[in-house]
């Protein structure tokens, strides 16, 4: 087998078919929402959604990461009908566009990830840790689905109002931990673990978290990063997200570097070069 830096012996399943996660895959977002804090409303239609998704597939996304409601700070939920329907019919034209491609579903709702699964997605990624609706587990069970377990604290309404831990390393593990043994009594073994950068941490808490990252390789799952243009970066330099590429292409080559396998990015391109240079130093 090659030995890449990245060598870890691990494979996840997804509709019976075997992806290998020795070499680290992309995960390009699609975020088919009004008001997601980076490109919210940039997908108008699912015209535009469809056109985005083919470039990021051009540029070396290994999966598609789509989601129809914002989860970022003081995020407001939309309605389950809503985001049923927009899931379910950009999901569709995807599948049958790009039939080789892997589609993950970012939705904490049973619902959603029921129809959605039913539709031929192959991966539900859930940033609640299951806490929002327990239903969950049982539809990624029923359809023996790959499971993108994400801690946050806190809904997103209001995650970021003043988060506590006693030691975000250790308490963010110790979640996950507890999430995972209940996910194996339930038959679920395909789990992939985010530590959930952003979501009801400070930007210290964040970067406690980037800097200690392999220690949740005791989880023994994959480990998924997604800190593409969060303002864990563009605050420490007072930027917007949209002057946040270069932090981003940092942060995620330390992740790699510190044993990530996904990482999830909104520049896919620049994420691919990243893979390469790391393989080829090695």
């Amino acid at each position: 087998m090659q030995n890449t830096i990245f060598y870890s012996n691990k494979s996840i399943n997804c509709n019976g078919n075997l992806i290998d996660i020795n070499n680290p895959l992309i995960m390009g977002i699609v975020n088919y929402t009004d008001d997601s804090f980076y490109d919210g409303g940039l997908l108008k239609n699912i015209k535009h959604a469809v056109k985005h998704t083919e470039k990021l597939i051009n540029e070396g996304a290994d999966i598609i990461d789509l989601g129809a409601m914002s989860t970022r700070p003081g995020a407001t939920e939309i309605d389950l009908t809503t985001e049923k329907t927009k899931i379910k019919n950009l999901l569709i034209i995807l599948k049958k566009e790009f039939p080789k491609t892997l589609i993950s579903i970012d939705t904490y709702r049973a619902e959603v990830a029921d129809i959605a699964l039913s539709e031929g997605a192959d991966i539900i990624n859930d940033i609640s840790g299951s806490q929002f609706d327990e239903r969950l587990i049982d539809i990624i069970t029923k359809h023996n689905a790959p499971y993108i377990l994400m801690h946050t604290q806190g809904k997103p309404k209001t995650m970021q109002t003043n988060p506590k831990y006693n030691n975000i390393v250790n308490d963010v593990i110790y979640f996950l931990s507890e999430k995972i043994n209940k996910l194996h009594l339930k038959g679920v073994n395909d789990i992939i673990i985010d530590p959930g950068f952003g979501f009801g941490k400070t930007l210290e808490h964040n970067y406690q978290l980037i800097k200690n990252l392999e220690y949740f390789k005791v989880l023994n799952k994959p480990i998924l990063v997604a800190i593409s243009r969060k303002s864990m970066i563009y605050k420490l330099f007072n930027q917007s997200p949209s002057e946040s590429l270069n932090g981003t292409t940092i942060l995620n080559t330390i992740s790699l570097l510190k044993s990530a396998k996904i990482i999830r990015v909104h520049d896919v391109k620049e994420a691919k070069q990243i893979i390469s240079i790391l393989n080829m130093i090695q």
